[in-house]
């Protein structure tokens, strides 16, 4: 469950970049709208992915609420996941 943990918490953390840093400059500044669309889609999906895995990877681990807390303010930040998998995650024991 880490392993899947932290390559959702880095692929976040990509499309998170992807989306504000590349494909939302192309939609309003140059008026290409399909890979903020294409890209939109894939960060909803794996920001859902990555706070439901969040949430059930802290209650397995019987990991405190306010770390739950800080993991899931974490995917709301750019970097924030990143900065998240290598406090919490990167040599967390289970």
């Amino acid at each position: 469950m880490l392993k899947l943990f932290r390559l959702t918490a880095i692929l976040e953390g990509i499309s998170y970049l992807l989306l504000f840093g590349f494909t939302m400059p192309l939609k309003y500044w140059a008026g290409i709208f399909e890979p903020n669309k294409i890209i939109g889609y894939i960060h909803g999906v794996l920001f859902i992915a990555y706070v439901v895995i969040a949430l059930v990877f802290c209650w397995e681990n019987k990991w405190s609420i306010k770390r739950f807390i800080i993991l899931f303010i974490a995917s709301l930040l750019p970097f924030g996941t990143f900065y998240a998998d290598k406090k919490y995650l990167k040599n967390a024991t289970i």
